[in-house]
């Protein structure tokens, strides 16, 4: 078996076959390299020919990755990126030259726990600029990003994971709402509220209702509600008496604390996620990743902690 030595990668190729892929068009790779179609097309097939399996397939909707290109693609896009950043660093050579360092949170880990931490974070570090993004889903993103927080159950793979808390769970709503049911037991209270979902991506609406029912031994509708594409947002909207939450008693602390919501039923249960901060294996000597994670880890630690 032939094996790729660092002094024959075909660069090119290579450079070819991250644009075509990137853009998963032939004709958008070569508008990006200013080369022309046929040329970028004799690389990506010449990196195939090397590699004896094919990176793209043609199907009617157009181009697609093979299990192959989709497992070399982010390889490459993240080292020309490094490559990249590192070649125009050594070019800049003035003063104070800000290292840049892409950051990904779910949304309402960013919105109640993240941004008085980010906050913190570079008034320390000035010479570190976050570039945050912030989507739905569990596990880690489809972007390219050098460490990222994910919500989600334990995972195996090649990423590192820190676990930064493991949620913890109970039904919270308005006051209001709780005064209105004193005395009746959670299984009436409940099937007498709007529930509050948070969609969860691959996963159908009442999962964690579900989950808290089987839990706690009672019959519930868990599919009717209202759901909500944030923790936040489905917060202020039970903090404004309608409805109840299954929410994380660490994320919203503060709101129980300063009665905004409140929990009528002392139960407290864990539905199997965590917020985990994730990164490659490989970055792991990156001075500045290695510094964000120790931050992270540090702050949520006292975080989590003066909340219990």
């Amino acid at each position: 078996m032939p094996v790729i030595d660092r002094k024959w990668l075909p660069l090119n190729a290579l450079r070819a076959f991250e644009a075509v892929g990137r853009q998963l068009s032939f004709t958008g790779g070569a508008q990006a390299l200013h080369v022309s179609q046929s040329a970028l097309s004799r690389h990506v097939a010449s990196l195939e020919d090397l590699l004896g399996r094919p990176l793209l397939e043609r199907r009617p909707a157009g181009l697609a990755l093979t299990p192959a290109g989709a497992a070399l693609l982010p390889v490459v896009r993240k080292s020309f990126d490094r490559l990249e950043e590192v070649m125009n660093g050594i070019l800049r050579e003035e003063a104070g030259r800000q290292r840049r360092l892409r950051v990904h949170m779910a949304p309402s880990f960013l919105h109640q726990v993240a941004l008085p931490i980010l906050g913190d974070f570079r008034r320390e570090f000035p010479d570190i600029l976050i570039d945050v993004s912030s989507s739905n889903g569990t596990g880690l993103p489809p972007t390219e990003v050098d460490v990222a927080v994910v919500y989600d159950r334990p995972q195996g793979g090649d990423t590192v994971r820190d676990l930064l808390w493991i949620v913890r769970v109970t039904p919270v709503c308005a006051p209001s709402v709780a005064a209105k049911s004193a005395g009746l037991d959670m299984a009436s209270f409940l099937a007498g509220q709007e529930l509050l979902h948070v969609k969860l991506q691959g996963e159908p609406i009442g999962t964690h209702w579900s989950h808290f029912a089987r839990q706690q031994g009672i019959v519930l509708d868990a599919q009717r509600g209202v759901a909500f594409d944030t923790a936040t947002v489905a917060a202020q909207y039970a903090a404004s008496g309608q409805g109840v939450l299954l929410a994380d008693i660490d994320m919203f602390a503060s709101e129980m604390a300063q009665g905004r919501l409140v929990a009528p039923y002392d139960v407290v249960t864990e539905d199997g996620y965590g917020y985990y901060l994730a990164l490659h294996s490989e970055d792991l000597g990156d001075p500045a990743i290695s510094l964000f994670r120790s931050w992270m880890i540090a702050r949520l630690g006292r975080a989590i902690r003066k909340a219990a």
